[in-house]
C-alpha cells in the first residue's frame, strides 16, 4: 500500500471501533517522545494501550483488516525512521500483574518495576535484568538477557494475537535463541503480545539484593548516561577461530566463543566517532547515543561506520540487537 491508501484504510477501519476506544486515536503523533533515542518521526494513527483488553483490541483490528501498526513500550532497543511510521502506532501500557512463583504479566509493564515486586516477594530469576531499561513485551521479543541470566527459559506460556485470533501458546511458540525470537524476523505473520507467565523461584531475599545491586553497580560503572537505546549490536557468538586471535580477550570468552560487539568496536577506534548528534559512546563502544539534536539517520550512519570499520578488519557482520522501525530511506 502507498501512503494515501494506508491512510484510507486505517481511517475506515477506525469507524469500526466502539467510541471508547475511536477517540483514543491520535494522528501525526511525533514519537521521539516515545523512545529512548529521542529520535524518530511522526505516527500516522496513535493509541495508547492502558489495559490488556484495549491492546488485544486494536491489534486484532489490523491484523483482521491486514493493516500496519506497530507496538511500542517503552521505546527502548528500537531506533524510529526520521520520516515516521506509516499505519498505526499502539503504546503498549498494559500493566496488570500477578506476584507469585508463577508471575502472571501484561507485556506494557516495566520490566525493572517487575524485578523490584519479585524481589519484595523473594522471587529469584529475574536479578540479572536489574538496570534493563524497557517493557517486559520488549524484553520477551528480543530475549532480553545479561550476566548469564535471561527471560527465554523462565517463560511457561504467553497469551499473543495472532491472525487475529487471541490465544494462550507455549515457550517454542517464541523461537527464542540469542537476543532474538520470531518477533524480530522479517516476513512473519504479525503477532502481539499480551501477557506472560514467568516461572520464578523461592529465594533468600537479602541475597538476591545482593546479587542485583552488583549487576547494577557493573552497569552503572560502565554504561552511558546520555540517551541511547541500549546495547545496540549483539555480541559474535559461537566463533572461536576469532577469539582465539584476540590476544587480550578474557579467557573465559576465548573458551566460550564469545566475543562482545564493545570489544570489536573499541579494537577499531571507534569510540567517539561522530555524526552530526550521534556519537559512540567514550564510555562503552557499543552503546550509540544522541548528545543533542541528533536526527534517526545520523544515528544509522554512525552503526554503519562501526560495522563498516569491523568487519573490514575482523571479516564479521555484526548484527543489530537496536531494531529500526518506520519508512527508512533506500540507501539504509
Amino acid at each position: 500500500m502507498n501512503i494515501s491508501s494506508v491512510t484510507g484504510a486505517w481511517e475506515r477501519a477506525i469507524k469500526q471501533l466502539p467510541n471508547s476506544l475511536r477517540c483514543r486515536i491520535h494522528r501525526q503523533e511525533p514519537l521521539r517522545y516515545y523512545t529512548t533515542l529521542r529520535v524518530g518521526g511522526p505516527a500516522d494513527f496513535f493509541f495508547v494501550a492502558t489495559d490488556i483488553a484495549s491492546l488485544a483490541e486494536i491489534v486484532q483490528l489490523a491484523q483482521t483488516e491486514k493493516l500496519p501498526y506497530v507496538v511500542l513500550g517503552e521505546g527502548s532497543n528500537v531506533c524510529v525512521a526520521d520520516t515516521g511510521v506509516r499505519g498505526l502506532v499502539v503504546l503498549n501500557k498494559a500493566y496488570e500483574v500477578e506476584i507469585a512463583s508463577l508471575c502472571r504479566v501484561a507485556t506494557g509493564y516495566n520490566f525493572m518495576r517487575l524485578f523490584i515486586k519479585t524481589l519484595q516477594a523473594s522471587l529469584s530469576g529475574l536479578e540479572w535484568g536489574v538496570g534493563i531499561p524497557g517493557t517486559v513485551g520488549g524484553a520477551l521479543v528480543s530475549n532480553a538477557g545479561a550476566y548469564r541470566g535471561n527471560i527465554g527459559p523462565l517463560v511457561q506460556r504467553l497469551e499473543v494475537v495472532e491472525n487475529g485470533e487471541r490465544k494462550w501458546v507455549g515457550p517454542e511458540w517464541m523461537e527464542f535463541s540469542y537476543r532474538d525470537s520470531r518477533l524480530r524476523q522479517p516476513n512473519r505473520p504479525p503477532a502481539t503480545l499480551l501477557q506472560v507467565e514467568l516461572q520464578l523461584a523461592k529465594g533468600d531475599q537479602a541475597q538476591i539484593r545482593e546479587r542485583a545491586r552488583d549487576y547494577q553497580m557493573q552497569r552503572i560503572r560502565k554504561q552511558p548516561w546520555l540517551p541511547s537505546a541500549g546495547s545496540f549490536f549483539k555480541n559474535i557468538e559461537n566463533n572461536h577461530a576469532l577469539a582465539a586471535s584476540l590476544p587480550h580477550l578474557p579467557e573465559p570468552l576465548k573458551q566460550m566463543g564469545r566475543i562482545p560487539a564493545a570489544y570489536l568496536s573499541e579494537l577499531c577506534g571507534c569510540k567517539g566517532y561522530t555524526v552530526g548528534g550521534a556519537c559512540v559512546s567514550t564510555r562503552h563502544a557499543n552503546f550509540i547515543v544522541n548528545r543533542g539534536g541528533a536526527t534517526a539517520a545520523q544515528i544509522r550512519a554512525v552503526a554503519e561506520y562501526v560495522k563498516a570499520k569491523v568487519f573490514e578488519r575482523f571479516g564479521v557482520l555484526l548484527e543489530e540487537e537496536v531494531l529500526y522501525i518506520g519508512d527508512w530511506p533506500p540507501k539504509f
